[in-house]
């Protein structure tokens, strides 16, 4: 079993002022650091600019990793979106897709999130995938409700709402520790 982590997106502003640290944030550390302890090889890769992320971009970036049917794929908000756009695109076999506070609805008006947002999501992942999972809470944004209708409406799987995470960043977290994403990779 491999696994990758992919972070979200952040303002440019959030990006430069954290020195690049988007895949350091919230969980993701604490997460790699639990799985690495039981001899699973972990990843939380950099993807391009995730404060104007462009789809091609990233695929190169996703592209360079070992993916296949032992890995697990974890996204977090905006990576989620990019990972289903890759799963459908590329037709990869993989072991678990899990979806952490998925994020699917572009801003009116921001053309470059609506370019990397705004795609058909393939019912046939179902297929490809043999555990899909999405976390939720009971205080996340409407449009993270939305955005994970529009997934689970699509690609089914086991819904997981926890209460009082937000959308799962450390600030709404209050923590960086994640049992329950944890659980949810080893079993």
């Amino acid at each position: 079993m491999n696994v990758i982590i992919l972070h979200g997106c952040s303002s440019k502003e959030e990006y430069l002022n954290d020195q690049h640290s988007a895949p350091q944030s919230h969980w993701m550390p604490w997460l790699k650091e639990q799985l690495s302890a039981r001899g699973i090889s972990a990843q939380i890769p950099e993807m391009p600019a995730p404060y104007a992320p462009v789809y091609e971009d990233w695929q190169k970036t996703i592209e360079r990793l070992e993916i296949g049917p032992e890995t697990v794929l974890i996204g977090h908000s905006c990576g989620c979106a990019f990972l289903v756009r890759w799963l459908g695109d590329s037709k990869r076999k993989i072991d678990k897709l899990i979806l952490v506070a998925p994020w699917k609805i572009a801003r009116k008006g921001n053309k470059e999130k609506e370019a990397f947002y705004d795609y058909p999501v393939d019912g046939g992942i179902q297929s490809r995938v043999n555990k899909i999972a999405m976390f939720t809470a009971d205080n996340e944004v409407a449009w993270g409700k939305e955005s994970l209708k529009i997934f689970h409406d699509a690609l089914g799987g086991k819904v997981i709402e926890l209460k009082g995470r937000g959308h799962y960043t450390q600030e709404e977290m209050k923590t960086d520790e994640f049992p329950e994403l944890l659980e949810e990779v080893l079993h």
